[in-house]
């Protein structure tokens, strides 16, 4: 008899590939943006790399603690579910058994196949099976808010340290265009990696992130040159 073989699906990374990607992106996006905007105001180098440090201690934080809380909540209305199902089954096990095979009807199964079905998956494992295939909630899907928090925050930091570097070394007369070119090509690189652990176009990736990322940092250098010419 072949031994199992399990395959592995893109999905089982979306957890932290969405935390890692958004965490990376803003810290590029957000530092550079903020050093283009106080750069463009006439500021000093010293007060431009203060900006850049507290931006990347408070985009961070803000990461982890949003992403924390938005996918506790995900998580908390996973378990609210996962509870509802399992008193549905103690109070209608027959009458939950029949949505089960509703459910594998409606997905293509003849009615007695998807009844057999049904009563097999049931006797095994009832919630198991109603928590996939009605709730549609996977250990794969399901939420982790502390490795999401962890992940954002790190990827954040990463993602900061970059136009931050290089906003560090730059001499002051040249740092918008450094900073600006730099971070356009991290934010081309990171969304082709991106795209590269998802399965998508590495170009559509690269240009999609860069697009965003562009307008954000030309939009906050704009303002803070306006400000500065009225300072």
């Amino acid at each position: 008899m072949r031994p199992h073989h399990q395959e592995r699906h893109r999905t089982e990374r979306i957890g932290w590939l969405r935390a890692v990607v958004l965490g990376a992106n803003d810290g590029i996006v957000s530092t550079a943006s903020l050093v283009l905007g106080v750069a463009a105001a006439h500021a000093t180098h010293n007060s431009i790399l203060v900006a850049g440090v507290a931006g990347l201690v408070a985009g961070a934080m803000s990461m982890a603690a949003g992403e924390y809380v938005s996918v506790h909540t995900q998580a908390d209305t996973e378990k609210a579910d996962i509870a509802q199902e399992r008193r549905e089954l103690k109070a209608d096990d027959a009458g939950e058994q029949r949505e089960l095979a509703a459910i594998y009807v409606a997905r293509g199964l003849a009615p007695a196949l998807a009844e057999q079905v049904a009563e097999q998956l049931m006797a095994h494992d009832g919630l198991g099976a109603h928590v996939r295939d009605e709730l549609g909630i996977s250990p794969a899907l399901s939420a982790r808010p502390i490795q999401a928090a962890f992940a954002s925050a790190a990827s954040f930091s990463a993602g900061a340290a970059m136009p931050l570097v290089v906003a560090w070394l730059a001499p002051q007369a040249s740092l918008i265009i450094l900073v600006a070119l730099t971070s356009l090509v991290f934010l081309a690189l990171l969304g082709a990696v991106a795209a590269r652990a998802g399965g998508a176009p590495l170009a559509a990736g690269a240009m999609r992130v860069t697009f965003w990322g562009a307008l954000a940092m030309g939009l906050t250098a704009g303002v803070g040159a306006l400000f500065g010419a009225v300072g």
